[in-house]
């Protein structure tokens, strides 16, 4: 059996992990009262990729934010 390749690898950066939570934290909290209802939800998208370190529209791009080892 051959060895099995990763499918999440972390290709966001300590630096942008922090800034995409506090914005999603920002987007959710701040969106009912700037009027925005349900879209304040969308908030929710960059605490996800922030907590995970990874972000899916990277892949096409080849972008990576993490310091070379």
């Amino acid at each position: 059996m051959g060895t099995t390749p990763k499918t999440m690898c972390t290709n966001i950066g300590g630096m942008e992990r922090i800034l995409r939570i506090v914005a999603g934290i920002a987007i959710v909290v701040m969106g009912p009262g700037l009027g925005w209802g349900m879209w304040s939800y969308i908030g929710l998208i960059p605490i996800f990729t922030g907590s995970l370190g990874w972000c899916p529209l990277y892949l096409p791009f080849g972008i990576s934010t993490m310091k070379s080892q």
